[in-house]
């Protein structure tokens, strides 16, 4: 396999949300034929994220928490302490990938991970994303720049949720919101990054 064709996987720790987001575009900006793909796996301090589209009726209660606009696509969303942030940067051109596929691929790899643990996820056409029950416990969002990509997924483990009611989750009225820690799964950030990224890489790699 060409060095181009292999996915890096990194582990940022706790890291900065806007510097995350700079390091995001420059990265993208940067890119070249012949530049490796890379996940990140990392987790932020309490923040609001809101797509380019987003609409500010889906921001109930934000309280003091910070509140960005970005420029990836879907609504409002959550992301603190104890969450896993896995950012994808792809080259979809290179590797054939549109982003309905690529979507598919993230939404199937979260289930697969959640089925490892016997937890029985599934995902909506309606409302990306993956869910158990009528809960949410995954969402994404991606911006496409040069045909790469950037941002990616944010799966709950063990966090606070009560930042949650605060806001419509992506857009969903009444959403109900549940993380790995409510199934008497015990997993850390960066335990669950590595998983989770190792069956995305594989799934992307059929194609």
């Amino acid at each position: 396999m060409k060095q181009s064709n292999l996915i890096a996987v990194k582990y940022l720790g706790m890291s900065d949300y806007l510097q995350t987001w700079q390091d995001m575009k420059n990265f993208t900006d940067a890119r070249t034929r012949s530049s490796q793909d890379e996940l990140w796996i990392t987790e932020h301090a309490p923040i609001f994220t809101q797509g380019h589209n987003g609409k500010s009726e889906h921001l109930l209660d934000t309280g003091n928490i910070p509140v960005v606009q970005i420029d990836r696509g879907g609504q409002v969303t959550y992301h603190g302490p104890g969450q896993l942030v896995l950012y994808c940067l792809l080259d979809l051109n290179r590797r054939g990938l549109g982003v309905r596929g690529l979507v598919t691929h993230i939404e199937s790899s979260i289930i697969e991970l959640l089925a490892g643990y016997r937890v029985d996820a599934f995902a909506r056409k309606d409302a990306p994303g993956v869910y158990v029950d009528e809960a949410k416990i995954a969402a994404l969002g991606l911006r496409i720049r040069k045909g790469c990509c950037y941002h990616g997924l944010s799966l709950n483990i063990n966090m606070n949720l009560v930042p949650f009611s605060g806001i419509n989750p992506c857009g969903l009225e009444d959403q109900a919101v549940t993380q790995m820690s409510d199934f008497d799964i015990t997993i850390d950030v960066e335990q669950a990054g590595r998983e989770l990224a190792d069956i995305l890489i594989e799934n992307i790699s059929r194609e």
